[in-house]
């Protein structure tokens, strides 16, 4: 999903709006915190998003620990969903649960600006070889406020074209190395055998409602096509011929030559359907890359290719996201957080996942020396220039042709969006399933974004 460096958005969060509706959710975790102190002893208590990364994180853990007696770590893991609100409630609220969270490029800068986060910029500079110049620069810049990081990238995506080799080597189809959404979906239509009796589907693309799901690679049709939300005014622009031709586009695709069900396909649905070999083509995420390639989860492997995000109108289009490290204000720990903050951030770490665990599950995105490394470009070849380069070339400050008032590919950095997104994902997908047209979905849409964009322009 998704980032944001420079502009500020035009005005704060309705903080005690937020405050009010999130009491209750913090509640729910409300003495994490409280424990440790113990014999000298700090506990550091992390919230985490439960992943596959976060779970070699925790399996490492340990070792942290044996380095530093004085420091114990309590993980709060969570899902995606439970983790925002939760995550969000806590640090809006100064509830003081965490000494460290997981949030994103769409948090931090935000976050930062509201006065939520520590400052990180003293504590890498007073940590020797953490390096901070060997983040990819549009990473480092998508987690500061105004020129600091206020967040630290564990690891870091972007999104791309997966593609099965051999499907295409028998249709007698060639990738180009920079495909146009419209060769794509005339590939799709080729490889789509479900007419002759097949079960392989052309393409899978997002249709489950949510900000961080179909909004993010829908997001990044829209800009190559030229549209935008708002135009410089703030002037919702979702019924303009441009982000008319991109919806009309991936509804039609989705309907014509998507896995069956699409409108509640998500990243999981689509990972399982192209893994499992049901799928020629994917659009999605990067970190699928690891997934694909793994012997253990996919019966494709060996069979992938991998090619940067389809454009229209735009030389690239590729979203940027990256999970992060902050440690809230409200934190009395800061030393021990950061403590492992940064040795779970730092070149040494990734190593230490390389060799303990496997190159395959080495941390992307996040630092420049992690491609420098020969053991991960052979473990990582097929696809990790590919990651790299659409990471570095994702442009959050001009994400569509023409000028936005807003930052950010796959999402617009106002705090509204978690919102919004997901309303009009909401309308999107219902055109998917077929209950409504493209244009009676942007329709709605319009109001929706309408009425955001006027609290801009008072």
């Amino acid at each position: 999903m998704r980032g944001p460096t420079g502009r500020r958005p035009r005005r704060r969060p309705a903080l005690a709006l937020l405050t009010t509706a999130l009491l209750a959710l913090v509640a729910g975790c409300s003495g994490a915190g409280a424990l440790g102190a113990a014999d000298g002893v700090e506990t550091v208590t992390v919230a985490i998003v439960s992943n596959p990364q976060m779970e070699d994180a925790i399996t490492l853990s340990p070792e942290f620990e044996r380095e530093n007696p004085g420091i114990r770590l309590r993980f709060v893991t969570l899902s995606e969903n439970e983790a925002r609100a939760k995550i969000t409630a806590s640090v809006a609220t100064g509830g003081g649960e965490f000494d460290v969270v997981m949030i994103s490029n769409y948090e931090t800068p935000q976050w930062a600006q509201n006065g939520w986060l520590t400052d990180l910029e003293p504590l890498m500079a007073q940590t020797p070889g953490y390096d901070r110049a060997d983040f990819l620069p549009t990473v480092r810049d998508a987690l500061s406020y105004e020129g600091r990081m206020y967040s630290v990238p564990f690891y870091a995506e972007s999104s791309f074209l997966m593609y099965r080799t051999d499907l295409f080597a028998q249709a007698g189809l060639t990738m180009p190395p920079q495909p146009t959404w419209p060769q794509v979906a005339d590939a799709a239509a080729r490889l789509d055998d479900r007419q002759r009796g097949g079960n392989t589907a052309g393409i899978c693309l997002r249709g489950k409602p949510g900000w961080g799901e179909m909004m993010a690679p829908f997001n990044t049709v829209v800009n190559t096509f030229g549209g935008r939300w708002y135009d410089p005014q703030w002037n919702a622009q979702l019924t303009s011929p441009q982000f008319e031709q991109a919806t009309q586009f991936y509804v039609d695709l989705a309907r014509a030559h998507g896995i069956a069900g699409g409108s509640q396909a998500g990243f999981s649905e689509c990972g399982t359907a192209f893994s499992q070999g049901n799928v020629a083509m994917w659009y999605d995420s990067t970190s699928a890359a690891g997934t694909v390639v793994n012997p253990e989860d996919s019966r494709v492997v060996g069979k992938v290719g991998f090619v940067p995000a389809p454009v229209v109108a735009t030389p690239s289009s590729g979203w940027l996201y990256s999970w992060s490290l902050a440690i809230p204000k409200t934190s009395p720990r800061v030393d021990a957080a950061w403590k492992f903050m940064s040795w779970m951030t730092s070149k040494q770490y990734i190593q230490r996942v390389g060799t303990e665990l496997g190159w395959e599950s080495a941390p992307p995105g996040s630092r420049t020396s992690t491609y420098d490394n020969p053991q991960y470009q052979q473990a990582a070849g097929a696809f990790a220039n590919t990651v790299r380069d659409a990471i570095v070339r994702a442009n959050p400050q001009q994400p569509t042709v023409e000028p936005v008032p807003y930052q950010g590919v796959q999402f617009l950095r106002i705090p509204e969006f978690q919102d919004l997104g997901t309303r009009v994902s909401q309308q999107l997908s219902a055109a998917i399933a077929g209950q409504i047209t493209p244009a009676e979905a942007l329709e709605q849409s319009q109001e929706y974004a309408t009425t955001v964009g006027e609290s801009y322009q008072r």
